[in-house]
């Protein structure tokens, strides 16, 4: 018999690195979902990438109080910025892209590096091939002001 689900939770958590103190532990604690076990699931399925990477995270939780976790790629503007090697600024010390898009440039990637973020994004987009994926991607880039070239 299948087991009844009662709801799914969408959270953002820096990959290795889910903990219970918020806004992770609150969160699930609300759901009646058990916090210790979610923080070890998730980092165990996490260790293979870059620590600190934001991760969209699934959590689809059942009426007997278990769960089950479906991991996403890093968003695309994280990995954008990390490849154009933007550094950290303002308040929350995060990497920005141009506070004016299409007037000024902050930063500048290449064609391989755009194909290899397409590549590695292209289970979570909407795109038949990778050139797709890369249009899509080119327009993220765009948007936050960063040039690619080549």
């Amino acid at each position: 018999m299948a087991k009844k689900v009662m709801g799914q939770l969408k959270l953002q958590v820096p990959a290795g690195q889910a903990n219970p103190s918020p806004p992770v532990g609150p969160a699930l604690g609300q759901r009646g979902i058990n916090i210790m076990e979610f923080c070890k699931a998730f980092n165990a399925k996490t260790a293979d990438i870059d620590p600190g990477s934001p991760i969209p995270t699934v959590i689809t939780y059942y009426q007997d109080k278990s769960f089950s976790i479906d991991t996403k790629s890093p968003p695309a503007s994280y990995l954008l910025k990390k490849a154009a090697g933007l550094k950290p600024v303002g308040k929350r010390n995060r990497p920005q892209g141009s506070p004016q898009p299409g007037k000024q440039t902050v930063a500048t990637v290449t064609a391989k590096q755009l194909r290899e973020i397409a590549e590695a994004k292209m289970g979570d987009l909407n795109a038949n091939d990778v050139e797709g994926a890369m249009k899509i991607i080119l327009g993220s880039a765009k948007s936050m002001g960063i040039e690619v070239k080549g």
